[in-house]
């Protein structure tokens, strides 16, 4: 019986060292990759971001360099959305709202013409477009990463995002109008809701796109459907201000 315990030790030691495969990667991003959570804390804007160690804590230092440096991206209780997926040796990086780097959208790379003479669709592009998301780099200090589940992930980013997302009939209390109850029922959106009513309401958006106009009013459209059928909800803050169907 001694023997036998000899034996298998040794291979549960391996189990514990080995990391990340690839049937993990792809759990971690069939589970979280479009995710919604609310954030918890201030996310910073910037390339870099939130840091989590391997034990669940934030690197409080770093957050707040980042903070002032470069102020929020997102602020507590404001819902998110894990947006990409990145694997490294030692950190497994989660993009949050299309992450902090400043990049061009997608359709700012078409350009149309003829005879030569091209020029983009998006004539408002900025050469260096602002970027409103962040990112959360969990990290395993001298060592890769390890196996690592969908769960156990939900579990270290849970100081930063809480994953249990308010459900419709949460919803249904004395402090919601009679008109937006009868809404969600019948997933339609609706002027004055807010982020968590139309998440109810219509799920996760295909996409979404946030603008700043001249006079610094920040409004972020959520839009559901593809073409023809797209469904525009425009946020100011935490509400809905406008709701349009095309």
């Amino acid at each position: 019986m001694a023997a036998a315990v000899l034996l298998i030790a040794p291979a549960a030691s391996i189990a514990k060292e080995q990391s990340l495969s690839q049937l993990d990667r792809i759990l971690l991003i069939r589970g979280l990759d479009r995710e919604v959570a609310v954030a918890k804390v201030a996310l910073p804007r910037g390339k870099h971001g939130l840091f989590i160690n391997d034990k669940g804590q934030i690197d409080e230092e770093r957050a707040k360099k980042e903070l002032q440096a470069n102020g929020p991206a997102i602020q507590p209780g404001i819902p998110v959305e894990i947006t990409k997926i990145q694997f490294k040796n030692h950190a497994v990086v989660f993009e949050i709202n299309n992450g902090g780097k400043s990049r061009k959208k997608w359709y700012q790379h078409i350009e149309i013409g003829m005879g030569g003479m091209m020029q983009p669709i998006d004539q408002n592009q900025q050469q260096n477009p602002i970027a409103y998301g962040s990112s959360i780099t969990l990290t395993f200090p001298g060592k890769k990463v390890p196996n690592l589940s969908v769960d156990q992930a939900k579990q270290l980013l849970s100081v930063a995002l809480d994953f249990h997302r308010k459900l419709p009939t949460e919803l249904y209390s004395p402090k919601v109008p009679e008109k937006f109850k009868e809404a969600i029922k019948n997933h339609q959106v609706l002027v004055g809701m807010d982020r968590d009513a139309v998440l109810s309401a219509k799920g996760t958006p295909f996409r979404k796109v946030r603008e700043t106009k001249p006079n610094g009013e920040e409004t972020e459209d959520w839009l559901y459907g593809l073409p023809p059928h797209v469904l525009f909800v425009t946020f100011s803050g935490d509400t809905v201000i406008k709701v349009q169907q095309y």
